[in-house]
């Protein structure tokens, strides 16, 4: 997270000005090692229970009770403080107890000189305690008997972790992580600016192209327009007369035409016929009854005034426009309009597969002789977590921990699942999966918790990457204690899952399968909540819509289908990719996709040199990425900006900035 880097830079800066060379070095330790973004609990617990009770630190006790409690200062969270307030009783009353426990009655008469007003002011039934250090056995007398036993103990850390588990899920964003927001802002704001601009540009200039057809058409004279009428006619006639005597001794639809006084533009018939009509010579591949049917069809009835050949002449442009479009391929879209872009030529083998980090500053790329190299694109940004990781398996998949931005998990093709972090620049854990299932296809980590999926498969033997798996391992990890915690169930010999997807608040948890179907799980329940057939061949990819109402899916055959999750079933949108997806480009790459910031424009990896970017639920039919030298066989984009980045097997690994 952008923000909390910048609050650490922040920090380092402001100890090094003031000389706290040990807090900083401590800092620095305790950061190597951490990998959460927030409050944890178990450390506040074992930092009050565990270090300031046994070492009688009570003022640093109660200061940290204290700010608890400035935590939660708005008028709506007055039943939290309520509680806290009880709990903080208790947890001095037990400090009192710890200490007479210890023959320390000399702390309990200091915790009381230093903090009796205190206490007094808190209106609780602090009285008796006052005598406590002077009553010979404590531990029998009624009125404190029931603080010396284990199991008042016990349900008071019970009771304290809950209520720290259930506050820290909701608590405020401490103030220091809020500074850079107005910088991050001006700059997304300035970003969005320079694009809309430049779209403004583009529409203006179209605006005043129609602007000025439309002037034209609307101001041709009425005796201009007879005489084109005249000319354009006479021709015609002629090429009418031609084709009755040849082809068929007198169509009466082509007769009647060349008897009308109307009007043909000349470039009318070429928009019709399309340029994929015309042969290198210039002559038409099109069969002359076909142009007499194209421009009959096109012009219907002859007009017999003004009004009707300007009506006329706008339906035959809408329909050529219309097919002009529909006759756009894959290989016919437009090379996309970049802004900059950067190679990256660190691998000496295909790439397998690519990723930016959450905040979008630093790129992980892996390739299949089990390297993975952790770099920049932008000279602007500090190099220091650059790094090669050597696996020594093929790598299957990558994935960053986006709640720190620090941990990168690196799955293989040997049952390795290695958890790199970036600042320390070391492997902090080394897991592995069980020997039946070694292919690790795909790792996930969630939005919000600690924890990441892993999806693994055993081996069979097959002609490309999708037929070398077989059945499928759903495994739940936690990012604290390195452990799994459960497999989700996926019934007697499941077919291979190839790629997962968690929702934003990590709640649901979507896996892609090569049996064709697509499973949805309830991560806090653990379990299948639905699932459905969604291609005929194995899914290569799935990924949740920008609003989360659908869900995209790639299939093995190149068909891209956006489902809808509000009506399970229905297809939102779809786009036959084949011409790059085909079964042969399989043995080369497993193929994914990559939506973009704002959910508009489709990525695809190919079997090709280039590759489709689709706009999703647009008027446009999509763009054509800069080609590589070989298949590209990996993408993604950025977390904010319009950037997204190609791995391909001709070893590098490019980033684009479109306009």
């Amino acid at each position: 997270m952008e923000n909390m880097q910048y609050a650490e830079e922040l920090l380092r800066e402001f100890l090094i000005f003031r000389g706290f060379t040990n807090t900083l070095q401590a800092f620095e330790r305790e950061l190597s090692t951490d990998i959460g973004r927030s409050f944890q609990v178990d450390k506040v617990l074992d930092l009050i229970f565990s270090v300031y009770i046994p070492k009688y630190q009570a003022d640093k006790l109660i200061s940290l009770l204290n700010f608890f409690k400035q935590c939660f200062s708005s008028p709506s969270e007055v039943l939290l403080i309520s509680t806290l307030s009880k709990l903080e009783v208790s947890i001095l009353r037990y400090y009192i107890v710890h200490a007479l426990q210890s023959g320390r009655q000399d702390k309990v008469v200091e915790f009381f000189g230093a903090n009796g007003n205190y206490l007094l002011q808190k209106r609780e039934d602090w009285m008796p305690w006052f005598a406590i250090p002077y009553v010979k056995n404590p531990n029998l007398d009624p009125q404190f008997h029931v603080y010396f036993s284990k199991e008042w103990f016990d349900a008071l850390l019970l009771s304290f972790r809950n209520f720290l588990s259930e506050i820290f899920n909701g608590t405020r964003i401490p103030a220091l992580l809020k500074i850079s927001t107005e910088k991050n802002t001006v700059k997304h704001l300035k970003n969005d600016i320079k694009q809309l601009n430049h779209k403004l540009s583009q529409l203006q200039a179209l605006l005043e192209t129609k602007e000025a057809e439309i002037f034209r058409l609307r101001n041709m004279s009425p005796a201009a327009q007879d005489s084109s009428m005249l000319q354009d006619t006479s021709s015609i006639s002629d090429l009418s007369s031609e084709n009755s005597s040849k082809d068929n001794g007198g169509n009466p639809r082509i007769k009647d035409f060349s008897e009308a006084n109307t009007t043909v533009p000349s470039h009318l018939g070429e928009r019709i016929l399309g340029p994929n009509d015309v042969d290198s010579s210039g002559s038409s591949n099109v069969p002359q009854e076909s142009k007499s049917e194209l421009v009959s069809s096109s012009l219907g009835q002859p007009p017999f005034g003004n009004d009707e050949a300007r009506d006329d002449l706008q339906i035959s442009q809408a329909v050529a426009a219309d097919s002009k479009r529909d006759m756009l391929r894959e290989d016919e879209f437009p090379e996309i309009k970049v802004d900059f872009q950067e190679t990256f030529l660190g691998h000496t083998s295909p790439i397998s597969r690519c990723r930016f980090s959450a905040s979008g500053t630093n790129i992980a790329s892996a390739s299949m002789d089990g390297t993975v190299r952790i770099w920049t694109y932008d000279s602007s940004t500090p190099t220091s977590r650059n790094a090669t990781i050597y696996c020594g398996a093929e790598i299957m998949s990558l994935d960053w921990e986006c709640r720190s931005d620090r941990l990168l998990l690196v799955g293989t093709a040997d049952g390795g699942i290695k958890a790199w972090n970036v600042d320390a620049k070391r492997v902090v854990c080394d897991l592995s999966t069980t020997t039946e299932f070694p292919s690790v296809l795909d790792l996930k980590c969630s939005p919000v918790e600690p924890i990441f999926v892993s999806a693994a498969a055993s081996r069979r033997h097959g002609s490309n990457k999708l037929d070398k798996v077989g059945f499928a391992s759903l495994t739940v990890w936690n990012m604290k204690m390195w452990k799994a915690m459960t497999v989700l169930p996926l019934g007697e010999d499941p077919p291979a899952i190839t790629s997962l997807c968690f929702n934003h608040n990590g709640k649901i948890l979507a896996a892609s399968a090569i049996d064709g179907m697509i499973h949805m799980f309830d991560m806090s329940a653990g379990l299948q909540i639905t699932g459905w057939p969604a291609h005929d061949s194995a899914v290569s990819s799935v990924l949740f819509g920008p609003d989360e109402t659908s869900i995209f899916s790639l299939g093995s055959d190149g068909k891209i289908f956006e489902w809808s999750l509000q009506n399970q079933g229905q297809v939102l949108w779809s786009r036959d990719c084949s011409r790059f997806c085909y079964p042969e480009s399989l043995k080369i790459c497993r193929h994914e996709i990559a939506l973009d910031a704002n959910g508009r424009r489709l990525l695809v990896t190919s079997g090709s040199v280039r590759s489709p970017i689709y706009q999703v639920q647009g008027h446009m039919s999509g763009l054509r990425t800069l080609p590589h030298t070989a298949a590209v066989t990996s993408v993604d984009w950025h977390p904010t900006l319009p950037i997204f980045i190609t791995g391909s097997a001709d070893h590098s690994v490019r980033v684009t900035s479109i306009l």
